[in-house]
């Protein structure tokens, strides 16, 4: 009896263990410029976006992906009838398309971010401010890596 029950642990085992392997298998990990876009109404809906007011700070040439200096500052009082509520920023090579999103408020005091990122490929960074006021505000960079992170191997 106590061989059959081993037999039906480890077949539970190894079938438990198999789909877990089907769950974590490598899919195409790369967003696009559809999947940026996609993530972009989803983070904003369908409102339009107006050049001005944001400033994205991000080197147009870099040399290793790995680890990039980003900034992005938007224009903004900074008061409670105009305040910057979210800054977001996309991008349309890495495995995610939404590299960082950030809620702000009035008490804030300045609309201003700073991070690391790493970048897989040559792409562009697009960052997006949402005003208080319903308004969205870009700027974009284009950013040429000339050694890519985020590599998927075969």
């Amino acid at each position: 009896m106590a061989n059959d029950t081993s037999a039906t642990r480890r077949g539970l085992l190894i079938g438990a263990g198999c789909v877990g392997l089907v769950t974590i298998l490598p899919r195409d990990g790369r967003a696009t410029p559809e999947t940026m876009k996609a993530a972009i109404k989803k983070a904003i809906g369908d409102r339009p976006l107006r050049k001005g007011k944001v400033k994205l700070d991000v080197p147009p040439i870099v040399e290793n992906g790995n680890s990039v200096a980003m900034e992005v500052a938007v224009e903004s009082p900074m008061t409670a009838a105009d305040h910057v509520k979210a800054i977001h920023v996309f991008n349309e090579k890495n495995p995610q398309s939404n590299i960082v999103s950030v809620r702000l408020g009035p008490r804030a005091g300045r609309a201003q971010i700073a991070t690391r990122v790493r970048l897989a490929d040559s792409q562009n960074i697009i960052a997006i401010a949402e005003m208080s006021d319903g308004t969205c505000w870009t700027d974009d960079v284009d950013v040429v890596v000339t050694i890519a992170a985020c590599l998927e191997t075969p």
